[in-house]
């Protein structure tokens, strides 16, 4: 995971108050688009739709 991508998962824990829980899952999620995608290292898009995946799943939507 780059710099960008890590600063993204720690923007999005912060703003809805995620436990460290959630922070794995999403990660775990991530890594799950990534390799459907054939790509080696985890990407800022990754995470962002696996923290919309989350996010949709808790009920919290993105403003």
């Amino acid at each position: 995971m780059d710099e960008a991508s890590g600063n993204l998962l720690e923007t999005a824990i912060d703003k809805f108050g995620l436990s460290a829980r959630a922070y794995n899952r999403i990660l775990k999620i991530a890594r799950t688009i990534t390799d459907l995608e054939s790509v080696s290292d985890i990407q800022v898009d990754h995470i962002s739709e696996a923290i919309q995946y989350r996010t949709l799943d808790r009920g919290k939507r993105f403003v």
